[in-house]
């Protein structure tokens, strides 16, 4: 059973068909008291990490004790960022500080020669980007990962965000917009998308497979 946390951070129809096309068994827990009969947990999310607020200590709490047990963990776009340090984006708010790093803005200006203008993806000729970042991208596998296993190297992913992740030792795919980001991470049982695998067709319900098997282990 996958515990698919509710906090708010968004409408979780898309990663719910997602699961069930998937086979998968899940459920909503309506306290943190109820995360500890899952077998894996999902924090997925959009919009502002000051909405992760609502992770208060006891959902925190319960969600590092599945984790302390080795239980599957899955952190989806603002989820994902969740799991490191936290965010410039609300600085205030705490992250579960199981990945490290800073989740920092996208650039919106970059140099005229930059790839990212030549794609098609700037919102002028001049060096500007469009931010929020929305769109298909390409992955660029960095480790060997159970997450992104089966996933090839310039494999296409949605996403839709302002704000990213730095590339650091626990990054298994980047991507590039303005800046090299992290798109995948994974430490141990641990693992993150920026984008969202519930809206990348074949190799985002991949992705959600592999997490799913982990969890059967």
């Amino acid at each position: 059973m996958i515990a698919l946390i509710d906090y708010g951070a968004g409408n979780l129809t898309s990663v719910r068909k997602a699961l069930s096309h998937l086979g998968a068994r899940f459920t909503t827990p309506s306290s943190p008291t109820e995360v500890g009969d899952a077998q894996g947990i999902i924090v997925p999310g959009v919009g502002n990490f000051e909405v992760t607020g609502a992770l208060s200590a006891e959902w925190r709490t319960a969600i590092l004790d599945q984790v302390s047990h080795a239980r599957p963990l899955l952190g989806i776009c603002v989820g994902m960022q969740w799991l490191f340090d936290g965010s410039a984006e609300a600085p205030s708010h705490e992250g579960l500080r199981v990945v490290k790093g800073l989740c920092r803005q996208l650039p919106e200006e970059v140099a005229a020669d930059d790839p990212d203008i030549a794609e098609g993806s700037a919102a002028d000729g001049r060096g500007r980007l469009k931010v929020p970042h929305v769109g298909w991208n390409s992955l660029h596998l960095t480790r060997e990962s159970w997450l992104l296993d089966g996933v090839k190297e310039g494999d296409q992913v949605y996403f839709t965000h302002s704000f990213a992740a730095p590339v650091t030792e626990d990054c298994v795919g980047a991507t590039r917009y303005g800046v090299e980001f992290a798109a995948a991470v994974e430490r141990g049982q641990v693992g993150g998308v920026q984008f969202h695998p519930e809206k990348s067709s074949d190799v985002g319900l991949r992705i959600l497979g592999n997490f799913l098997r982990r969890v059967d282990g």
